[in-house]
C-alpha cells in the first residue's frame, strides 16, 4: 500500500524582520503538514501572520529559519528560477486583490500561465475554464470593465487552468460584498472538488473556515494547539 507524503510540510518555520532597533517575530516555529486532497483553513486575528505563512508556503517570501517541502521538494534549497518552476508546476494562487494584468483581457490573463508553460492549446483551455466560471461572454473584456466578482472569477480561472495540485487562497472574498463573496467561495469548493486539488485558505471568516476539513489557528505568530 502506497504511503502518501504531505503535499505541504513546514518545519520550524519562522519569519523575523527588523523593527527599529529591535526585531519583530511575525511567525515562530511553525510545524504544519497538509495531505493531498485536504481543504485547510488558516484563521487568526489581523496581524497574526496568516498571509506571511501563505507567502512562505508558496515560496513568495523567504523564511528566517526553517524549511518548506512541496510535494516532497525542499522549496528553499532551490534558486529563484527553480522555485518559480516548481510553483508553475504545482501551485495556483488566489489573492484578495485579484492581481490581474490590466493590459490583458480576461482570456489573455488566463492564457498567460499556460503560454509560459509552452501549452499550444492555451486559448482553448482558457476559454473552457472561463466558461466554467460563468464568464464565457466576457472573454475580451479588460479588468477595468469587470466587476470585482468577475475579476475574482478570472483570477480563479487563471489559478486552476494549469491543473495545480495545490491552491493557496489569501482572503479571496476580502474585497467583495457578502453575496458575491459567497458565490466565489462556492465556486472555489466546486472547482476544488472537481479537480481533486488541495486547498489552503487564509480567512478571517469563521463560517467559511468551517467549510474546510480542518482549521488551524494562528495567534501571535504561533500555531495554537487544538
Amino acid at each position: 500500500m502506497e504511503t502518501k507524503i504531505p503535499i505541504v510540510r513546514a518545519s520550524k518555520l519562522s519569519k523575523i524582520v527588523p523593527n527599529g532597533t529591535d526585531t519583530l517575530a511575525i511567525l515562530q516555529d511553525i510545524d504544519l503538514e497538509v495531505m493531498p486532497g485536504e481543504a485547510v483553513a488558516v484563521v487568526g486575528a489581523s496581524g497574526s501572520g496568516k498571509s506571511t505563512l501563505l507567502g512562505l508556503l508558496g515560496g513568495l517570501d523567504n523564511p528566517s529559519t526553517g524549511s518548506v517541502a512541496l510535494d516532497g521538494r525542499d522549496l528553499f534549497s532551490l534558486d529563484e528560477d527553480g522555485r518559480a518552476a516548481l510553483r508553475s508546476k504545482l501551485l495556483g494562487f488566489v489573492f484578495q486583490s485579484f492581481h490581474l494584468l490590466p493590459a490583458l483581457n480576461a482570456m489573455e490573463n488566463v492564457m498567460l500561465p499556460l503560454e509560459l508553460a509552452g501549452d499550444r492549446d492555451a486559448a482553448a483551455h482558457a476559454v473552457a475554464l472561463l466558461e466554467r466560471v460563468g464568464l464565457g461572454a466576457r472573454l475580451r473584456h479588460y479588468p477595468k470593465t469587470l466587476s470585482g466578482g468577475e475579476q475574482q472569477r478570472v483570477a480563479l480561472a487563471r489559478a486552476f487552468v494549469t491543473g495545480p495540485k495545490l491552491l493557496l487562497a489569501d482572503e479571496p472574498t476580502g474585497n467583495l460584498d457578502p453575496a458575491t463573496g459567497a458565490s466565489i467561495i462556492d465556486l472555489i469548493f466546486e472547482l476544488n472538488a472537481e479537480r481533486g486539488t488541495t486547498l489552503v485558505l487564509v480567512t478571517h471568516d469563521e463560517m467559511l473556515a468551517r467549510r474546510c476539513m480542518r482549521l488551524i489557528r494562528l495567534a501571535g505568530g504561533r500555531l495554537e494547539k487544538n
